[in-house]
């Protein structure tokens, strides 16, 4: 069993938001362009396997190291809720190509864009995490996270709103439904990685 392995938890927060930071990317790609979802939904799928492999590699870690850089719930809870947004990223991607859509709506790319720019914030906080020296920029971030989680649930409740209004096939209103669900979640579950961040931060800070 190691003493401390420290760079190594470090690298895997930064990985694993990395990779929901390139899938969300590429989610908004698909709502822009969907006849490239299945190719696109793809390498969000090969991120998605990858960050379950970085979340299983860190909860083995924690079992086989003595001293950890933060208290083994934070770290537990952090890369846990790293892989809750990247696997609704998927699964939102995963749903467009299931569904066979071949349109788009506004608002579901607004709120891809949105849940892009959430995890963009949450990579760079993450990455800020192994020195807490100044901790009012790592803060800001998840504030600024938190402002998102805002505007994406207005977003969604003006999406549904226009999807009730416009559509009288019912198969339609539920298949679009389940999308807004999966990517609101998404930005929920970005909002839940700033608040254990900022819990990080003040105690340890």
């Amino acid at each position: 069993m190691a003493l401390t392995r420290d760079d190594e938890f470090w690298s895997a927060f930064k990985s694993h938001a990395g990779c929901s930071t390139r899938a969300a990317a590429l989610l908004v790609e698909i709502l822009e362009h969907p006849e490239r979802a299945p190719s696109l939904g793809q390498q969000i799928s090969d991120l998605e396997h990858e960050g379950d492999r970085i979340t299983h590699d860190t909860v083995l870690a924690l079992h086989q190291t003595w001293i950890t850089p933060l208290d083994r719930e934070e770290i537990h809870a952090l890369v846990s809720r790293l892989d809750d947004v990247l696997d609704l990223i998927d699964s939102a991607s995963d749903r467009f190509t299931l569904y066979q859509l071949s349109a788009t709506r506004a608002e579901a790319i607004e709120l891809a864009k949105i849940l892009h720019l959430a995890c963009g914030e949450i990579e760079r906080a993450v990455g800020m995490l192994h020195n807490m020296k100044d901790v009012n920029p790592l803060l800001d971030l998840c504030r600024q996270i938190n402002r998102h989680e805002h505007d994406a649930d207005a977003v969604f409740r003006r999406g549904l709103a226009r999807l009730f209004n416009e559509h009288t096939d019912p198969l339609e209103v539920m298949k679009w439904r389940d999308i807004y669900d999966a990517l609101e979640t998404a930005t929920d579950r970005a909002e839940d990685v700033a608040n254990i961040i900022e819990g990080i931060v003040l105690e340890h800070g």
